[in-house]
């Protein structure tokens, strides 16, 4: 029986580990790496119509989520992102961040990736810590339904500077992309959000998370670790896209004049950003003219770069019938499936045989809801 090819892949799920504390060391039960920012999102972060029929919070319930939202959009695989703990990368402290990633490491393996074979799960790690992050990877890296590295876009330095480098290549060795996800910028030991220091409320702060991607983007093509780790993709998960024009147009520019302070590069930056970095649809860019968004699709080579994201649970959910105007059907193709599967491997719709060893009653149903200052 020939297998189906995948058509829809959402690289953006929102899992909500409510009984992770189960997972964690003695020392370390019962605490917390959540960070306020001091910025509050009057709407939440999560829709009050994902809550699951058994009470718990949005996205804590495997078979709802699968009901609410794989189901109803005919979603093939959905890359599962863990919600509200991405803090743990700029916590002050570093063994509670290492031990948060194990525990959640080993609940996303134990209780979602074998409910279905629809979940995918991102390898989340301690950035800050990168011996750490190394033992990590190695760890649960070979496992068949880890499809990425995850971190946080906040950060101690930009993403390519060299304290970095032993996760690429641990990532790169199993071979795992490198994603960052935001919603932690200004907190814990991380910098401010903006060079200029703190926005006043969390729209401001929201709008203006961008810019940390472009840090993050320029900081890994000049630092040359695409030169370093040729194998190695790197997703700027919920940043936008409509600024990378604008990015690459300035690098490839400025190195015309400036490429002997980065000899390692052999290639114009626009060059590795095309065949090294993704980006995810959602939150999508309005304006008010479509034609406006069809240009920025072409400028930035979206068939290649760019691949579906829902951001489910949250409010700024994405419906993929809505995220996009009508576009060429290879193009929606790519964008829509063709890009993700090549990356994660995903080319044919998943065998629907019943593989779940976790009751549909696994998820923590006191488990609070997410408050507006958790990660995004």
């Amino acid at each position: 029986m020939t297998r189906e090819p995948t058509r829809l892949i959402d690289t953006d799920v929102h899992n909500h580990v409510g009984n992770v504390n189960k997972y964690l060391p003695k020392m370390w039960k019962n605490r917390s790496i959540d960070l306020s920012t001091g910025f509050h999102s009057t709407v939440g972060v999560s829709r009050r119509d994902a809550t699951p029929d058994r009470g718990g919070a949005p996205g804590s319930d495997p078979e709802f989520l699968i009901k609410d939202h794989l189901d109803r959009y005919q979603i093939d695989y959905a890359i599962l992102n863990v919600g509200g703990k991405l803090g743990l990368s700029v916590h002050p402290d570093p063994d509670l961040g290492n031990a948060m990633a194990t525990a959640v490491n080993d609940c996303m393996i134990e209780e979602w990736l074998p409910y279905s074979p629809r979940f995918k799960g991102s390898l989340l790690v301690n950035a800050s810590d990168p011996a750490a992050a190394v033992k990590e990877i190695e760890r649960v890296g070979g496992h068949p339904d880890m499809v990425q590295v995850i971190i946080a876009s906040a950060a101690l330095f930009p993403y390519g500077q060299r304290f970095y480098h032993p996760i690429y290549e641990a990532a790169e060795h199993y071979g795992l992309p490198i994603a960052i996800h935001p919603g932690t910028e200004g907190k814990g030991v991380s910098r401010a959000p903006t060079p200029s220091g703190h926005p006043t409320r969390y729209m401001e702060w929201h709008n203006i998370l961008p810019i940390n991607y472009m840090t993050h983007v320029n900081s890994l093509i000049c630092e040359g670790v695409f030169e370093k780790f040729p194998k190695l993709t790197f997703i700027a998960i919920e940043g936008g896209f409509a600024w990378l024009p604008h990015l690459i147009w300035r690098m490839d520019k400025n190195y015309k004049a400036l490429r002997d302070t980065t000899p390692w590069l052999k290639r114009l930056p626009s060059e590795y950003v095309m065949d090294h970095i993704k980006l995810t649809t959602q939150p999508i860019e309005e304006p008010q003219n479509k034609q406006d968004l069809l240009d920025i699709l072409r400028m930035i080579n979206a068939g290649q770069t760019l691949m579906y994201s829902s951001d489910y649970p949250h409010w700024d959910f994405d419906h993929p019938d809505l995220a996009l105007p009508p576009l060429d059907p290879e193009l929606r193709h790519r964008i829509y499936a063709g890009t993700a599967a090549d990356l994660y491997g995903l080319h044919f719709k998943p065998e629907m045989t019943n593989k779940s060893t976790v009751p549909p009653s696994s998820h923590d149903p006191n488990a609070p809801q997410p408050r507006g200052e958790e990660d995004e």
